[in-house]
């Protein structure tokens, strides 16, 4: 059993001891001096043994056996249901195992994030303070204790266990997760249940658990605090296991990945590119032998078929029978599931398709945003960055039209449809009805089989859409948020968060999606993959102001990481050396020119039509002077559209040139 430290946080002390049925008990030990220290820069191994598990009858784990390395790094994945977070159960002792064992080195401190912090009068440092459970208890007992020799070994231990330092360790945590120093002395009962997730976040980072358990935690987090959660993973001392679907994690912060399939755990040397490479080497290998095995098969039988009524063949039919029934089947292995999403596609409008010129917005007389100027092209990918509280969700509300401009103005054109998805928007769905109900109340003249291939178009076949999506997955209600957020067809996509909750899979599956779909779309995500992938410009979202961020996102994530860096001592900088890129980046890079390309092009086929018709001389007769101007205004607006793309790929070609000289 684990033993809670402070809400929201589970961290015990525990040695895993497999008795005689196989099952293991968990025994704590509640801080103490006499007691053996503290092992603060020592990590674990976490060994997994045969382990077998159910749930109402139905196996998650069958013989599952692993070793996770002392001090490493690792990403635990699979698919949605599979059984990950039960795992995660089972080490921490909250499930007993039906057979097999789990165990850890001796006293080794289990720690994870149970729940999102009570709201209380309590401030977050000390909130975060007193995960620390030790250095807590050590701290009031300095202030107690009477007995000389007591108080030496008081003051030794908080010595051993670095706990003077320890206020501005959690305010660099917190800092890191998006709390402002001033934010930090504010009760939890000012914070929204989202923000209090990264309170019990930080406290069991503080804690620093020997094997830190965590379950897609940027989930709650901006991009701007998965990214400082990457870097500060990386660099823990002792042993991490993560849940995560969001790939750039699993590239830069973990060193093996754990995958979970068929009940079964595999261990992967290496971060999540380098594990899906082997493990698609691995299937083909496979396939390879199970095709082998099933053509050996297919030739012994024929035999046996058409001998075994020989006599003199008789004997050699009878060894070949021996030999089918000897052959140990190899499993041709399942092929991976297709996750799909399947956007309507929206007819083609003039640009710009909105325009926002000296436009300021906010919420009464509070400005959020000031002075903006901009515009969005029908074939525009746009990924707003900047912190938490900066103002992207008012700016993504004024371009929806859900917020009205102060001063300024906004236009967009008569014909425009948007299309809307934020997290919360998956809270709010009927939970007492189905996927099918829900569309149906949308498109009450459809036919029921036209509604399920909708629903089908987005994962969400005939089990799922009769199915309360009280009783569904988060992954599956986020996706028919988005079959509702995009079943108009909408010119321009906004979503905000659209893969909390989506796995590997269907990440891909959107990412196919996006890049297919013939609208714009604005993006705010913390999933750096899918924002490489998709967005082609960039808006920094910072003072109140909204401008286009020339760098692309490495240097970005670079600028972030490097507010965490202290200055050298000397005056002089040095400019950092640019990384060199990976394949992947330059992948990215290739396919951004390759989208310029197309823009260029498709800008350029609709100034020929232009041209033609401002080349008519039936547009220059009296009478038709206002017609003539709304077409001159399309062309010079087509004009200038054009010069923008060609600035864009200008700057694509020389990104990609940079990148390959560095390569």
């Amino acid at each position: 059993m684990a033993m809670g430290l402070a809400p929201g946080l589970i961290v015990s002390r525990a040695l895993a001891l497999a008795d005689a049925d196989g099952k293991t008990d968990e025994i704590t030990c509640a801080p103490a001096i006499d007691k053996a220290p503290r092992p603060r820069h020592t990590a674990p191994m976490l060994q997994i043994s045969d382990l077998s598990y159910s749930i109402a009858g139905r196996p998650l784990f069958e013989g599952a056996t692993a070793t996770i390395p002392a001090g490493h790094k690792v990403g635990l994945v699979g698919k949605n249901g599979a059984g990950k977070t039960t795992l995660f159960r089972l080490i921490r002792g909250e499930l007993a195992l039906d057979s097999g064992a789990l165990s850890l080195p001796s006293k080794a401190r289990i720690g994870g994030v149970a729940q999102e912090v009570p709201s209380s009068s309590t401030s977050l440092i000390d909130t975060v303070l007193a995960a620390d459970t030790e250095r807590a208890a050590l701290m009031a007992e300095a202030d107690t204790a009477t007995d000389p020799s007591r108080i030496a070994e008081v003051q030794a231990r908080l010595a051993d266990i670095d706990a003077w330092s320890a206020e501005a360790r959690a305010a660099t945590i917190l800092r890191g997760l998006g709390f402002s120093p001033s934010d930090q002395l504010r009760p939890c009962s000012d914070y929204s249940g989202g923000w209090r997730m990264r309170v019990a976040l930080a406290g069991v980072l503080f804690a620093e658990p020997d094997l830190l358990l965590l379950d897609e935690p940027t989930n709650y987090l901006d991009l701007e605090g998965a990214l400082w959660l990457e870097a500060y993973l990386a660099k823990y001392p002792h042993t991490v296991l993560i849940i995560s679907h969001d790939r750039g994690l699993l590239n830069r912060a973990v060193g093996g990945i754990l995958h979970l399939e068929n009940k079964e755990l595999t261990y992967y040397q290496g971060p999540y590119d380098q594990f899906a490479r082997q493990r698609a080497d691995r299937l083909l290998v496979q396939a390879a032998e199970a095709k082998k095995q099933s053509l050996r098969r297919d030739h012994l039988q024929s035999f046996v078929d058409r001998f075994k009524a020989k006599a003199s063949k008789a004997k050699q039919a009878q060894s070949r029978v021996k030999m089918l029934e000897k052959m140990t089947p190899i499993t041709a292995p399942e092929e991976a599931r297709q996750m799909v999403f399947t956007f309507p596609k929206p007819e083609e409008l003039s640009p710009p398709i909105v325009r926002l010129e000296g436009a300021s917005t906010g919420y009464g007389d509070v400005e959020i945003l000031r002075r903006m100027d901009l515009r969005i092209d029908q074939d525009d990918r746009i990924a707003l960055l900047g912190k938490n509280g900066e103002g992207k969700s008012t700016l993504s509300k004024l371009l929806s039209d859900k917020l009205s401009v102060i001063e300024g103005k906004r236009t967009a054109s008569s014909k425009l449809r948007i299309g809307y998805f934020a997290q919360h928007q998956v809270d709010e769905l009927y939970v007492d009805e189905t996927p099918l109900q829900h569309i149906q109340r949308i498109r009450p003249g459809e036919m029921p089989p036209k509604l399920r291939a909708r629903l089908a178009g987005f994962g969400l076949m005939a089990d799922q859409a009769d199915t309360e999506v009280g009783r569904l997955s988060g992954g599956q209600k986020a996706r028919l948020s988005l079959l509702l957020a995009t079943i108009d067809a909408p010119h321009l996509l906004i979503l905000d968060e659209p893969t909390n909750h989506l796995d590997i899979e269907s990440r891909e599956a959107l990412v196919e999606a996006l890049t297919a779909y013939s609208g714009a779309v604005v993006l705010v995500s913390h999933d750096m993959h899918l924002l490489s992938l998709v967005a082609d410009r960039l808006w920094l979202v910072k003072d109140g102001h909204v401008a286009p961020y020339e760098g692309d996102l490495e240097s970005y994530r670079a600028l972030l990481l490097q507010k965490d860096t202290k200055p050298a001592k000397s005056g002089k900088t040095d400019k950092p050396k640019a990384p060199k890129p990976s394949r992947d980046q330059i992948l990215a890079l290739k396919s951004e020119l390759r989208k310029c390309e197309e823009r260029v092009s498709k800008i350029g086929q609709m100034q020929d039509k232009l041209a033609k018709k401002l080349a008519d001389p039936a547009l220059y007769e009296d009478g038709k002077k206002g017609e003539l101007e709304t077409w001159n205004k399309k062309y010079a607006e087509v004009m200038e559209g054009l010069d923008r793309a060609e600035a864009m790929w200008l700057a694509a070609q020389e990104k990609l040139d940079a990148a390959q000289k560095r390569a």
